[in-house]
């Protein structure tokens, strides 16, 4: 796959967040691949599979069915070829449990889900144009909330 492409896998079991979601992606003036999975079970199936191609970046809900975000990321963190994924917790939590939770865990950033489309497309611009940012430590929970 050519290198600027961002691969990205989006886990939400929400319909309607995953379409604005890739709409605001496809406005973007960054070139990226996008998988969606609906459950956090479908996620780490996918992610397991050896012909699965590591993603760049994962944006993951803490709301799902069957297996919840914050179970997953800590999952993730301990598969040796997951451990480098940039993982972008994209939830409409604001609590600041949930925050620290994932930060603790290993999450590299955490938005909270847009209402605006406009929004969303500065959001996933300024995450996408950051992508390899959010790998390197040393992490700080000071700039772990996205704001825009």
């Amino acid at each position: 796959m050519d290198s600027s492409i961002i691969s990205i896998i989006l886990a939400d079991d929400d319909e309607s967040d995953c379409a604005n979601f890739k709409d605001a992606l496809e406005e973007s003036r960054i070139k990226s691949n996008i998988h969606t999975v609906r459950d956090g079970v479908e996620l780490m199936e996918y992610l397991k599979k050896e012909d699965t191609a590591t993603p760049d970046l994962l944006f993951l809900d803490l709301n799902m069915p069957r297996k919840n975000g914050l179970t997953c990321l800590k999952e993730i963190r301990t598969i040796d070829k997951l451990k480098t994924v940039a993982i972008a917790i994209y939830s409409t939590s604001s609590y600041e449990k949930d925050i620290e939770e994932t930060f603790q865990y290993g999450a590299n950033v955490y938005i909270k889900k847009p209402t605006d489309f406009d929004i969303l497309k500065k959001v996933l611009d300024k995450v996408l144009s950051a992508a390899y940012v959010y790998r390197e430590p040393p992490f700080s929970i000071a700039n772990f909330v996205l704001m825009i």
